[in-house]
């Protein structure tokens, strides 16, 4: 049997913003080559939680640590957290108007590239390289003129998303809700490509998602339930399938009999 390493450790993980706290005592440990899914009602924290592993300084941390390959980055900027190896898609992606798409993600492969101490590529070079990886998402050539999200349709802005992550060779990307607002063909090409992403084993994702039908297609190895800001229940696919027939009630009910 494989020896697990752990990619992130997150141990007894206290957050707050606006001095209201919303991750409570949050445990959660993900390995190399794994696919962990986060589900939960609106406001339990998921993204939250998405954030805080990526940054986001609107964020305190109250107590507790994040671990990625076994090193602290709660004092990590969240330039440097990318350039280590962390990528998170937004839910909500950003539109850059006056940036096109090719200058973007040049300028933030050649980023990373300099943080691991080599030569930047030129644009001919990354233009080769920037074609392939369109293909894996299905994105026609013309979205690289386009200014960064503007005037992309929802489908579009998640490819684009996609494809950031699969250019940029993260160990970790965390996809927060990726698959709403998709089409059936949309889904299915955005689901290519993370599973395209997953070919080294060395690499994890997180897919925060409220629907089992993304899970159908990249099939978890775990999932978490959340429930105001903790973990409080992990299983596999079948605990998808649970929540496809009854909700969240059972979370109520859950803490009721535990008092």
């Amino acid at each position: 049997m494989d020896k697990k390493i752990p990619i992130l450790e997150i141990q007894n993980l206290n957050v707050s913003i606006k001095n209201t706290q919303i991750l409570k005592n949050l445990n959660l440990i993900i390995n190399k080559g794994e696919i962990h899914a986060i589900m939960g009602r609106n406001g339990s924290g998921k993204s939250t939680l998405s954030k805080v592993i990526a940054g986001h300084p609107a964020y305190k941390i109250l107590s507790g640590d994040i671990l990625f390959h076994g090193q602290s980055i709660l004092e990590i900027d969240p330039e440097v957290r990318s350039h280590m190896g962390i990528f998170l898609a937004f839910q909500y992606p950003v539109e850059i108007p006056g940036v096109s798409n090719e200058d973007f993600l040049r300028l933030a492969y050649n980023s990373k590239r300099q943080y691991e101490g080599h030569e930047e590529i030129n644009p001919i070079d990354f233009l080769n390289l920037l074609n392939d990886n369109l293909k894996i998402v299905q994105m026609n050539s013309t979205f690289l003129t386009r200014n960064v999200n503007e005037g992309f349709s929802g489908g579009e802005k998640k490819k684009n998303e996609v494809l950031q992550m699969s250019l940029l060779n993260s160990h970790l990307s965390i996809l927060d809700e990726t698959d709403s607002g998709l089409d059936i063909d949309a889904l299915r090409i955005i689901s290519k490509g993370i599973l395209h992403n997953l070919k080294d084993k060395d690499k994890s994702i997180i897919l925060i998602t409220h629907y089992q039908r993304l899970l159908d297609y990249v099939k978890p190895d775990y999932i978490h339930i959340m429930h105001e800001g903790s973990i409080v229940e992990t299983g596999d696919s079948t605990l998808a399938k649970k929540l496809e027939l009854t909700g969240y009630d059972w979370l109520s009910n859950r803490k009721k009999n535990s008092v």
